[in-house]
C-alpha cells in the first residue's frame, strides 16, 4: 500500500497531473475574464502544457505568467484579429438566418467552408505563438499550413476541444467537470498531438529552460512556409 502512494507511483503521477490541469483551468478562467487577455492566456497555457507533455515542466504558475507577460502584445493582436473574424461570421450567420433574403447556395457553402478552414487553423495559432518566435503574419500563415499538412491530427485536435462543449450541452451534471477541466484537459490532449508535429520543425538539439523556450520560423523556412 505504501508504494501505491509513493510520489513516483503511477497513481500519484496521475493525481499530480490532474491537480496541474485543475490549476491551469483555474488560471485560464481567471485570466480570460477581461476577454482581451484571452489570447495571452491561451498562449501561456500551451507554453506550460507542452513542457508538461515533454517532461520539461518546472514551476507551473511561474511558467504560465512568464509566458503570459512575454507573449501578451503579440498574442493579444492575434486574439483581436480572431475576434474580428468571429464577429464577421456571427454577422453573416444572422444575415443568412434572419434577414428574410434568399442567398445563393454557393455563397453559403463558400462562407461555411472558409469558416471551417479558419477553425482548423485556429487550433495551432496559440501553440505556435507559445513555442516559436515569429511575426503575427507568419504565425497565422504557419498555422494554416500545419492545419492542412497534418489534417487527420488537426481534426483530432478539434475533436478534443469540442468534446467538453458536447458534454456540457447534454448533461448539466457534467458542468462541474467542465468547469474544472473543460479548458485545460482538451488543450493537454491537443498538446500530445501537436508536440510531435512541432518536433519536426525544431533543431535536433535545443536547450530548453524557463528562460529559453523559443525558436524563430521565418520566410526562409521552406519546410513549413513553402
Amino acid at each position: 500500500m505504501g508504494k501505491f502512494f509513493d510520489m513516483d507511483s503511477p497513481f500519484m503521477r496521475v493525481l499530480n497531473r490532474v491537480g496541474d490541469l485543475m490549476i491551469m483551468n483555474f488560471l485560464m478562467i481567471l485570466c480570460c475574464i477581461p476577454v482581451i487577455t484571452v489570447g495571452a492566456a491561451y498562449t501561456a497555457m500551451h507554453y506550460v502544457l507542452l513542457k508538461i507533455v515533454r517532461g520539461e515542466e518546472g514551476y507551473l504558475i511561474k511558467g504560465f505568467f512568464k509566458s503570459f507577460k512575454e507573449n501578451f502584445r503579440q498574442a493579444t493582436i492575434i486574439w483581436v484579429l480572431m475576434l474580428l473574424v468571429i464577429g464577421v461570421y456571427v454577422g453573416d450567420s444572422l444575415i443568412f438566418n434572419y434577414s428574410g433574403l434568399t442567398f445563393p447556395k454557393a455563397l453559403v457553402v463558400v462562407v461555411v467552408a472558409v469558416a471551417v478552414l479558419l477553425l482548423l487553423a485556429a487550433v495551432y495559432v496559440f501553440p505556435l505563438q507559445a513555442r516559436f518566435e515569429n511575426t503575427v503574419k507568419n504565425t497565422l500563415k504557419n498555422a494554416m499550413i500545419l492545419a492542412f499538412a497534418n489534417l487527420p491530427k488537426t481534426l483530432l485536435m478539434v475533436g478534443c476541444y469540442i468534446i467538453p462543449i458536447v458534454i456540457a450541452y447534454f448533461s448539466s451534471y457534467a458542468l462541474l467537470f467542465v468547469f474544472m477541466f473543460g479548458i485545460s484537459a482538451p488543450a493537454y490532449a491537443a498538446a500530445w498531438i501537436y508536440s510531435g508535429i512541432f518536433k519536426k520543425l525544431e533543431p535536433e538539439t535545443e536547450e530548453v529552460s524557463d528562460m529559453d523556450f523559443s525558436l524563430r520560423i521565418d520566410e526562409g523556412n521552406q519546410e513549413i512556409d513553402g
